[in-house]
């Protein structure tokens, strides 16, 4: 065997062994990370009773959270909440209507220092310094709740005594964030869900969650105020030698977008009642913009004439008050998607009206510019021939 060939054969074998390791990692990788289900045998790690789960009902309820529990005759609710781990909280709150405020809570973490930690919140509002730690209504019993940190699985396991059963429609609240608390005090959740759960068959009735009343929000809102009057302001400043067409599309556009801006506003305050969730920012921003808009309705009933002296200040006005309006609304548009939380897909549909808008104003205001250009050296040459 030659010196390359060797070299050659050697390689293969190192590549060989290399896959062989790699493999045998990512299987003690996955191994690792297998999460909970129904199947699992918690009473390895458990601690008593909680390990004792056999007559325990099993149902996934929200994303990869896993509810077991059972109820004893003396209405005692025992409870084992899992959930894929890394880092942060995960929380199971007991709620009279589905709303978070007026709710209280159990909810679990591991400290930076390893430690478990379970806790007590009552919510007494949505900032975090209303989340009161170690308070609550929930009469949790003797037998001291726990936090086992398994593979990448997190378990809480709690008791609590009940005066009664709980009823068949009783609404659960679920969440979790990714910052772990600091002094037991709690940081704001990265999502949530809120469900009504039937204890006696351990059974999901749905979510309690308005998300197509945040969705409609959502659409009314980037078509009013992203589309229509967007297209609207475009017909105006663009079109104006289509006289007097311009101006009825114009006037016929911007208010089509008013009736969807003002929807979305509609929407908006009927899921702030339901969620009463702090976007404080969103909220003034959009109450703004609206203000705006209504400016807007009214300078055009007191447009002066043509031929006014004041006419060219209701001009100015109206453009720079209309693009302001547009503006701030873009913005809050965006502030809208990042703290509603939507999807990629939200954030790329209106990234692409966003982008063909811009494109569309640059071209044809370069277009107009141009236009405007060869109409004065038109005017200029006139002006000269006629001198001659």
């Amino acid at each position: 065997m030659t010196v390359a060939e060797g070299f050659v054969a050697g390689s293969r074998k190192g590549i060989l062994l290399a896959v062989i390791a790699i493999c045998f990692l990512c299987r003690a990788n996955v191994v690792v990370a297998q999460t909970d289900t129904c199947g699992s045998d918690l009473s390895s790690f458990l601690p008593a009773p909680y390990s004792d789960y056999s007559n325990h009902i099993c149902q996934p309820v929200w994303y990869n959270f896993i509810l077991r529990y059972s109820q004893s005759p003396e209405n005692v609710l025992t409870v084992i909440l899992s959930a894929v781990y890394t880092v942060g909280w995960v929380g199971m709150g007991f709620s009279k209507d589905g709303r978070m405020v007026g709710s209280s809570a159990m909810v679990g973490w591991i400290g930076r220092d390893g430690k478990a930690h379970i806790r007590q919140y009552f919510l007494n509002g949505t900032t975090p310094s209303e989340v009161l730690v170690d308070k609550g209504k929930l009469n949790v019993t003797t037998v001291a709740p726990t936090v086992v940190l398994h593979g990448a699985t997190i378990y809480l396991a709690f008791q609590l005594k009940f005066q009664a059963p709980l009823d068949k429609q009783q609404p659960l609240i679920f969440a979790f964030g990714t910052t772990p608390p600091k002094h037991h005090h709690l940081t704001h959740h990265e999502d949530k869900e809120a469900i009504s759960f039937d204890f006696s068959g351990g059974k999901s009735s749905g979510s309690l969650y308005p998300h197509q009343l945040k969705r409609s929000h959502g659409v009314l809102a980037i078509f009013g105020w992203g589309v229509i009057m967007p297209i609207g302001a475009i017909v105006a400043r663009y079109y104006k030698d289509l006289d007097p067409l311009w101006y009825y599309l114009h006037t016929a556009i911007q208010f089509v977008g008013f009736v969807l801006g003002l929807a979305a506003v509609v929407a908006g305050v009927a899921l702030y009642d339901q969620l009463h969730a702090n976007v404080s920012a969103h909220r003034a921003l959009g109450i703004f913009v609206l203000s705006l808009s209504i400016l807007q309705i009214i300078a055009f009933f007191l447009k002066p004439d043509k031929d006014s002296k004041v006419r060219r200040y209701w001009n100015w006005y109206h453009h720079w008050v209309g693009r302001l309006a547009l503006f701030l609304a873009s913005v809050n548009i965006v502030l809208g998607i990042r703290v509603g939380g939507a999807g990629d897909s939200w954030k790329v549909s209106y990234a692409f009206d966003l982008a063909v808008i811009i494109i569309t104003v640059i071209v044809m205001e370069c277009l107009m510019r141009v236009k405007a250009s060869k109409k004065k050296a038109i005017d200029i040459a006139n002006t000269q021939m006629n001198t001659i």
